[in-house]
């Protein structure tokens, strides 16, 4: 587990009402508890470090994010991929976990794109560590593009919404 996971551990558990969390996977060990200022991080096992470099800034414009009202072609999608209109913001991901736009399989999602969105409305879901955390906007505004496919993995500060603001 890198340091981005491990501090994304540690914002989750104070943002919960969990007072104790511990983890243990095969490369370490983690305890955290909070109110107590305690961080404990036990490597078991030192792992060679091989740092992955990624120089892929575009990104990806997925088949289902088109809808008869838009059309992207390959080289619009490059200029609008990495840069935003001045009028919309990227919705981010808060933590690392699993993109679910739905509350469960056989209900409808949270939001398609061409609707409007108020502020504290629910978008989605990100599972992390067994636990459903709703990820909420904070603008109001209209969905252009949903970035993530459902069930996908998402990083933390992966874009997942482009929204129009009103």
């Amino acid at each position: 587990m890198d340091l981005k996971s491990i501090l994304e551990i540690i914002r989750t558990v104070n943002k919960s009402d969990l007072t104790e969390l511990e983890i243990e996977e095969k490369e370490f060990k983690i305890k955290i508890k909070k109110g107590s200022g305690s961080y404990e991080v036990i490597p078991q096992q030192v792992l060679p470090i091989n740092p992955v470099l990624s120089t892929n800034v575009n990104l990806p414009v997925l088949p289902s994010q088109t809808s008869a009202q838009e059309t992207v072609t390959p080289s619009e999608s490059k200029a609008s991929a990495s840069t935003t209109k001045a009028n919309t913001i990227l919705i981010k991901s808060p933590m690392i976990g699993t993109f679910y736009r739905s509350p469960a399989p056989d209900k409808d999602p949270y939001v398609k794109v061409g609707d409007i969105i108020t502020k504290k409305q629910v978008l989605c879901l990100i599972e992390a560590m067994k636990l459903f955390n709703e990820i909420e906007s904070e603008v109001d505004g209209k969905i252009v593009r949903i970035l993530v496919e459902n069930a996908q993995p998402v990083e933390y500060d992966q874009p997942l919404f482009e929204v129009e603001l009103i």
